[in-house]
């Protein structure tokens, strides 16, 4: 999938609240860290994974699923394996009629499921990480060696 810079660009910086679903309480694991990193660059984070529901990840009330978190959501961002997709986007939808945003992991994609979103009007971004993409789009530089392309040596042209 091809998207463009401005359009996650613009993702990023409208999203404030992310439902994290797949979240884990180990922080080793991608999705905890992700969930960390989104929190720390300001945005509010709701952690869901019925495993840990009732718990307190991050500082925020895990919740079993979509349909259990009382508050709005602006993006979903799913860490499950494909499969799992269909089921959470048409609770998520049912959930909040105006989410703005469907976001699936590294590795998680579904045509249905995106297509479903897209046609209620929410943007859908498969195969990706926000975290990443944060980081590339908005010039954060790290030990990794993300080469963002927002920083350069070179001269123009």
């Amino acid at each position: 999938m091809i998207y463009s810079d401005e359009f996650l660009r613009r993702i990023l910086k409208r999203t404030k609240t992310v439902a994290i679903v797949g979240v884990s309480a180990k922080q080793i694991r991608p999705s905890f860290y992700v969930a960390r990193y989104l929190q720390l660059k300001g945005y509010r984070i709701v952690p869901v994974n019925p495993g840990l529901a009732g718990q307190t990840l991050l500082g925020e009330t895990v919740f079993a699923d979509v349909k259990s978190v009382p508050h709005d959501i602006d993006m979903v961002d799913i860490f499950r394996r494909s499969e799992a997709v269909p089921a959470i986007v048409e609770e998520a939808l049912a959930r909040w009629p105006e989410l703005q945003t469907l976001w699936m992991q590294i590795g998680v994609e579904h045509a249905g499921a995106a297509a479903a979103a897209e046609a209620r009007g929410v943007d859908v971004v498969q195969n990706r990480c926000p975290k990443i993409e944060y980081q590339r789009l908005f010039g954060e530089l790290r030990m990794g060696g993300f080469n963002t392309g927002v920083i350069s040596s070179k001269l123009p042209g």
